[in-house]
C-alpha cells in the first residue's frame, strides 16, 4: 500500500482539541472522508492536480488508444468512480484500490514497468488543496462548537 501523509499544524491542533473532547472521532473522521472524496471526484472534470496545476495531457499514443482525450479518464471510468474514504478513530484515509492508482499518482516509466507502451507523466489526484484545507478547519470548528454547546 502507498500511504501519502499530509499534516498541517492549524488543522492538527484544531483536530487534536476536538479529539480531547471526543476521545474516539471515526464520526469526524467520516465527515471529513466525505468532504475528501467529493473535492477529489471534482478535480477530475478540471484535470487539475490538489496544488491546481493542469495534469499533463494524454500522448499521441494513449489519444489514439482511448476515445476520451482527457487524462486519468480511462474506458471504463473507474478511477474517477473508485475514490473511497476509510474512517478509524484517529484518522481518515482517501484512495482508490484501482491497479492504475498509483500509476497515475505518481507517475512511471517504461526503463522501470516494461510493460507500459510509453513513459506515464505523474497526475496527482490525490491530496489537500487550499479549499480542502479551508474546508478541514471549518468541519473542525463546527465540531469544536458542537462539542462545547453539546449539539
Amino acid at each position: 500500500m502507498i500511504s501519502i501523509e499530509f499534516r498541517d499544524g492549524e488543522i492538527l491542533a484544531g483536530i487534536d482539541r476536538l479529539q480531547d473532547r471526543l476521545g474516539d472521532m471515526t464520526t469526524f473522521m467520516s465527515d471529513l472522508g466525505e468532504l475528501l472524496v467529493a473535492s477529489t471526484k471534482a478535480r477530475f472534470p478540471a484535470g487539475t492536480a490538489p496544488d491546481g496545476t493542469a495534469w499533463a495531457p494524454n500522448s499521441p499514443v494513449t489519444l489514439a488508444r482511448k476515445t476520451d482525450s482527457r487524462p486519468l479518464f480511462g474506458t471504463s471510468g473507474s478511477l474517477n468512480s473508485q475514490i473511497f474514504a476509510t474512517p478509524g478513530a484517529d484518522f481518515v484515509r482517501v484512495g482508490s484500490n484501482r491497479v492504475q492508482a498509483a500509476m497515475m499518482q505518481f507517475g512511471g516509466s517504461t526503463s522501470v514497468f516494461d510493460h507500459l507502451w510509453g513513459d506515464i507523466p505523474a497526475r496527482p489526484y490525490l491530496g489537500l488543496s487550499d479549499e480542502d484545507k479551508e474546508n478541514i478547519l471549518a468541519e473542525t470548528r463546527d465540531w469544536l462548537s458542537g462539542a462545547f454547546t453539546g449539539d
